[in-house]
């Protein structure tokens, strides 16, 4: 039977190792939890060192530091947020996308940069 409407496909699970470097992590999904709750967008980070300097979409700047145990880390493995902020405008692609995402101890991507 046919219908007008599109087959929607499950989101594809993703897996990230739990102890994968928090800046590579920021990097790669693109999404930062403020101390408010509300996820935001980002736009840009600036690693230096040790510490790294975020620019979302709504023009905020956040200074993090490069630690596993911090707030923002296990806040971001454990995907606790509540709410996204309005003017970063996260797509709802992209939270069904972080949703679908799992943090394992020992199945996943370290996030390495390939040799190539």
């Amino acid at each position: 039977m046919v219908t007008g409407k599109k087959d929607i496909k499950p989101v594809k699970k993703r897996y990230y190792r739990k102890r994968v470097p928090v800046f590579k992590l920021i990097d790669k999904i693109k999404l930062w939890p403020s101390r408010t709750g509300q996820l935001h967008g980002i736009r840009s980070i600036e690693i230096t060192g040790g510490m790294a300097r975020l620019t979302t979409h709504c023009n905020k700047e956040f200074v993090i530091n490069n630690s596993l145990n911090s707030r923002a880390a296990r806040w971001l493995r454990n995907k606790w947020f509540a709410g996204v902020c309005p003017e970063c405008g996260v797509p709802g692609w992209k939270l069904e996308k972080y949703s679908a995402t799992l943090f394992k101890r020992h199945h996943g991507s370290m996030l390495l940069k390939n040799k190539d």
